[in-house]
């Protein structure tokens, strides 16, 4: 362990970082290990592949993504900023580039492979978007004059059309809630509040008469009887079966005929094998990284690092939301991953990223430091 008289960088990371983050973030990627383990050998079998299959690319993509955790939470807030523009600006590339050359599947291009690996990019623009939206709305604080607002609603309309053209509804509605939340945060005036509402519902509105999937998906979840609804019925299936305590390790059977039991419905197995006492220990774990970062927020002086904090902090709490309520069939479905629990690398490695990113922004930082990254001094901040 290091000491705090020997200035070496992995001390001046480790007595800086969010130590209670950092254990909750490893805590659900521990759980991930574990409910990949319960969820995904009878997937793996279905499909004629070896049981394990899906367990050991869990952790191959794990590894990468602790290491990308780690190495972003020791960048200063500048360099944060300067990432996140190389990353957007890469996304946008690869955001393109689907809808180029991406195969089709289920009337969506979403995946591309390179050099053999499939990559969702818009799990990796996310992040990124929402940083330097948060840096063009503290500079709207900072400098007025500056066209900030203007460029910030010009990147939300390019990154909100590539999406829509995959079609990816899920990801276009995160990302407009998140960026909506910043922009009230940065002092929207209460036109734009019913500007922006309008467009959301119009929108809404749209997708509900032009995309096929997309009415079916609502008019399934208002009217259960009007198509097929076999995954929402599996899914609530398992938590009835699992009750508080669940059926016990691999002792699950739903599981066997979820067809998506490793990646949107893993919180249903989890329900069945382990109970609702889980679910409420997952959903405390969520809700505590959300809120501690809120309080982080809520607490630094300097606008950037404020509303990144924040916005990654909404990003990562919604998703999480999303992915819950939809087991639990509170909303329409919608393909979306279980931050650290689900299986896929592009998501697994993306929320590392932004993980990073927000450990990066909650360190404390003596006062120099935070004045040449640009920002102001805060107090440090206790830590649990």
């Amino acid at each position: 362990m290091s000491s705090r008289e020997k200035r070496t960088p992995f001390g001046d990371w480790w007595y800086t970082v969010d130590r209670p983050t950092l254990a909750a973030l490893a805590a659900l990627m521990l759980a991930g290990i574990v409910l990949s383990l319960a969820a995904s050998p009878p997937v793996a079998t279905r499909i004629g592949l070896d049981p394990f299959h899906f367990v050991h690319r869990h952790i191959l993509f794990l590894i990468p993504a602790i290491i990308v955790l780690l190495g972003v939470s020791a960048l200063s807030p500048r360099n944060v900023r300067r990432l996140s523009v190389v990353v957007f600006a890469g996304g946008i590339v690869l955001l393109i580039a689907t809808l180029h050359f991406a195969p089709e599947v289920k009337g969506s291009r979403r995946w591309i492979t390179i050099l053999g690996v499939g990559v969702q990019a818009s799990e990796f623009v996310k992040p990124a978007f929402v940083v330097l939206i948060a840096w063009l709305f503290a500079e709207s604080t900072r400098r007025p004059e500056m066209p900030a607002n203007t460029i910030a609603i010009t990147l939300l309309l390019m990154v909100v059309t590539l999406l829509v053209l995959q079609p990816d509804f899920g990801q276009t509605m995160l990302l407009a809630l998140v960026w909506s939340a910043l922009f009230f945060m940065a002092g929207m005036r209460i036109i734009w509040i019913f500007g922006i509402g309008a467009v959301a519902l119009v929108g809404l509105v749209g997708a509900y008469f032009t995309v096929s999937h997309v009415a079916k998906r609502i008019q399934r979840f208002l009217d259960p009887a009007s198509g097929d609804t076999f995954n929402i019925d599996v899914a609530l299936e398992s938590f009835y079966r699992g009750g508080w305590f669940g059926r016990g390790p691999g002792e699950g059977t739903i599981k066997r005929i979820l067809p998506e039991g490793h990646t949107d419905f893993v919180f249903a197995v989890a329900g069945e094998e382990f109970g609702v006492i889980l679910c409420l220990i997952l959903l405390s774990l969520f809700a505590f990284i959300v809120l501690r970062a809120l309080l982080h927020a809520m607490r630094d002086e300097d606008p950037f690092t404020r509303f990144a904090t924040a916005g990654l902090a909404m990003l990562f709490g919604v998703q999480s939301a999303i992915n819950m309520a939809v087991n639990l069939h509170l909303m329409p479905a919608k393909g979306m991953t279980l931050p650290f629990i689900s299986y896929g690398g592009s998501s697994m490695i993306s929320l590392a990223y932004g993980m990073g990113m927000l450990l990066a922004l909650s360190r404390e930082r003596p006062q120099a430091e935070l004045l040449i990254s640009g920002g102001t001094y805060t107090p440090a901040l206790g830590r649990a």
